[in-house]
């Protein structure tokens, strides 16, 4: 696959450093289940699509992530 020419910029207000995640430790669910994948690094929480890992990587602060899990478990963003 051809390397991309396509340089991302930075996002106005964009407050997270970039994190090295080559040695992140990936994690699934207990399961084993789904498509996403879950690494602590450096105090911030990183996710990924495990289908495709070369994919950027949204990068979240500890609030942001109990946010997002607290809407999980109450159902926020269920679509069925």
């Amino acid at each position: 696959m051809a390397e991309s020419t396509i340089q991302q910029r930075p996002r106005t207000g964009w407050d997270k450093p970039d994190l090295d995640l080559s040695n992140a430790q990936w994690q699934s669910s207990s399961r084993g289940l789904g498509d996403v994948r879950i690494a602590f690094v450096e105090g911030f929480i990183a996710m990924r699509n495990s289908r495709r890992p070369e994919s950027p990587s949204l990068i979240f602060t500890p609030a942001e992530w109990g946010a997002f899990v607290s809407g999980a478990r109450e159902g926020e963003f269920d679509l069925t």
